[in-house]
């Protein structure tokens, strides 16, 4: 952008050029005079510069080397905007593991959707969102695998023929009773909503009793029950999340079940934020609007795809 050529209308256009074109090289005086009268112009033009300023340092320390130094494109912010996120979505969602779950189930839901089913037995079980789920019933046993996401069953009390259902490494038995199971990345949750359940993981039997919830992790025993919020932790049934100060990582992934794209956190601080609140899942992009404003953060945009929060 020349002295004599005006700046974009948009004040964060603006700061983008001006600093790509200070990182070509020093300006001219009448380049000078133009980006200070710009400045001064608008506090928001100052505010848009210097938000511009730290998102370029802070992309050039998390996204690979910018080796066109000569003369480096109008389009430079936007494409490590586009690599950092592109290399991060790689790593988080887990494609082949989806097409895994996929292909092994018997009932599937995608993003956004959820599904209501009546067992064979007359069990009842709802899918929450992106979850999958096989059944293995046998005259002995009616066993069922969560391979993805969140379920929540209802059982048919039946002493001769057992209600399991596996999830990760462990298993867990209805003790006539109805509960909700939820996959996370790192654990196994197990929430009573009515009677009992038996998990048995890690070579031990755990008893969770009705409004508690217990842990597990790959071959270790469940953690010992301890009372829950059950509203809240089923309130995706009810089409809500219902975050009681959590951190953002995990309200992130808990929207990422109802949304299309990607959110990223350009600083780990960000993520470890803490959210509170009540939110409809019928408008995703709404909620994660008024976790932005709540926070005081900022989102950059590459489309409503691809989001990077900063602060």
């Amino acid at each position: 952008m020349s002295a004599d050529e005006d700046p974009p209308d948009n004040p964060r256009d603006a700061a983008i050029d001006w600093v790509l074109r200070k990182k070509e090289g020093a300006l001219s005086r009448a380049e000078r005079a133009a980006f200070e009268a710009w400045l001064a112009a608008d506090p928001a033009h100052k505010a848009a510069y210097e938000d511009i300023v730290q998102l370029s340092a802070d992309l050039s320390a998390l996204g690979p080397e910018h080796t066109d130094t000569a003369r480096p494109s109008r389009r430079y912010l936007l494409l490590a905007f586009a690599t950092t996120i592109a290399a991060t979505a790689a790593a988080l969602f887990l494609f082949f593991d989806d097409l895994s779950a996929l292909l092994l189930s018997d009932h599937s839901t995608g993003t956004g959707e959820t599904e209501q089913l009546v067992l064979e037995d007359g069990s009842l079980l709802e899918l929450g969102p992106k979850s999958a789920i096989a059944l293995h019933y046998t005259p002995a046993e009616r066993r069922l695998t969560l391979l993805q996401g969140e379920a929540w069953f209802s059982a048919v009390p039946n002493p001769t023929r057992p209600f399991v259902v596996e999830a990760a490494a462990g298993t867990v038995t209805a003790l006539g009773t109805s509960f909700d199971i939820a996959l996370k990345k790192s654990e196994t949750l197990v929430t009573v909503t009515e009677h009992r359940v038996a998990i048995e993981n890690g070579g031990q039997k755990t008893i969770v009793p009705e409004g508690q919830q217990s842990s597990f992790v790959s071959h270790k025993p469940a953690l010992s029950p301890a009372p829950a919020d059950v509203e809240r932790l089923t309130a995706w049934r009810r089409g809500k999340l219902i975050a009681d100060d959590e951190p953002l990582s995990d309200f992130l992934a808990a929207l990422s079940r109802y949304r299309h794209g990607f959110v990223y956190c350009l600083r780990p601080a960000i993520c470890g934020r803490r959210v509170s609140g009540v939110f409809g899942m019928d408008d995703p992009l709404q909620a994660l609007n008024e976790i932005e404003k709540s926070l005081g953060l900022g989102a950059f945009r590459l489309s409503n795809y691809l989001i990077v929060l900063y602060d």
